[in-house]
């Protein structure tokens, strides 16, 4: 199976061609820190169709071991149902039959409120095929299937988790819907939305923070992709691969990493840490060089999110082009030379 994602600047719809999909490796390798907290919970994968998703497949293998209370995954309209070939899918050949008959206009809903098997333990890809195939567990929904639908935003009320890779153009929709239904989350995303006027506050104020994988994901694309001179590939079965280097998981379920604080190793000196020509803070070119004995405010790469620890630094603002929102204060540059985005930090732990 793979997971339905559609990232960058691409369309929330069927017509969309920039397609990318979760491995499942990437949903285990991350859920794998969290097993305590899915304990008894409702999990809702809501940018997912049942039949392609790795996070559908992933949770319905995992249903018991996790001890989960009950699973809903949903999707949009005009979902590639068994698009995509490689070693985990599940061949799928009988859907039920109102799904066949589908005019494309209507997503689908699974909800899963029991698995077959021993708890503590995985469920076969047998089970999980059978259970694809029953009456009455796979739906039609009554509309599209996004997200921001009214009957959609029911399943998320009903929800305790919501785990999921929504489209990149509309991350800060989704995460602004679980913030409003007070949701625990985990989400992927790009990056640079940390910085997003929706997202920085509750990053600042220590409610939200990156998961354990910040930085490459590989990600299964379609066969009408187009190749690429970098991040693009093709495996032996004749997949087709992309890979960002910028992606992550956000979320608000507590980690151990984050009480780790960050080592610090260098000293400040002025002729190595340069004044903002605009700010009265200095650069700071990379986290590993942050200075343990510097006072007053730091311009730090984005990357310094994975290491932030609210008992260690205060995060006071963002440095981009100074107009995204208020707390964007200012664009950063030095010596007449345009840097990229920096988050301003101040040390608390003298």
């Amino acid at each position: 199976m793979s997971g339905n994602s559609i990232l960058n600047s691409a369309k929330y719809s069927s017509n969309n061609t920039d397609e990318w999909y979760t491995t499942y490796e990437t949903i285990e390798d991350e859920i794998k820190h969290y097993t305590e907290q899915f304990y008894g919970k409702t999990v809702l994968c809501n940018c997912d169709d049942p039949f392609e998703s790795n996070f559908c497949y992933f949770f319905m293998k995992n249903f018991n071991k996790l001890h989960l209370k009950k699973l809903i995954c949903t999707s949009y309209s005009g979902s590639k149902i068994d698009q995509i070939k490689n070693n985990n899918q599940l061949t799928l050949d009988m859907f039920l039959e109102e799904l066949k008959c589908s005019d494309g206009s209507h997503g689908y809903v699974l909800i899963i409120t029991k698995m077959p098997g021993k708890s503590g333990e995985e469920v076969d890809d047998d089970t999980i095929k059978a259970m694809l195939s029953k009456k009455g567990v796979v739906k039609k929904l009554k509309g599209s299937g996004d997200f921001r639908t009214d009957e959609c935003i029911e399943y998320l009320k009903q929800c305790d988790i919501c785990c999921t890779n929504p489209p990149f153009s509309l991350f800060a929709e989704l995460f602004s819907l679980v913030i409003k239904y007070n949701k625990q989350f985990l989400l992927i995303g790009n990056q640079n939305a940390i910085t997003y006027k929706e997202i920085f506050p509750y990053i600042m104020e220590n409610k939200v923070w990156v998961g354990y994988r910040f930085g490459d994901m590989s990600f299964r694309v379609p066969a009408d992709t187009e190749p690429r001179n970098t991040r693009f590939w093709v495996d032996e079965t004749g997949q087709k691969w992309r890979s960002l280097g910028n992606a992550m998981w956000l979320t608000n379920i507590d980690i151990e990493r984050r009480y780790h604080k960050l080592e610090l190793t260098k000293y400040f000196d002025p002729n190595l840490y340069p004044k903002y020509d605009n700010f009265d803070g200095i650069n700071v070119t990379r986290v590993a060089d942050i200075p343990m004995d510097y006072e007053g405010i730091m311009g730090v790469p984005i990357t310094y999110i994975k290491y932030h620890n609210g008992s260690q630094f205060e995060i006071i603002g963002e440095a981009n082009h100074g107009s995204d929102n208020e707390f964007d204060l200012f664009k950063p540059r030095v010596n007449g030379k345009d840097l990229f985005k920096r988050i301003l930090i101040r040390r608390k732990d003298y």
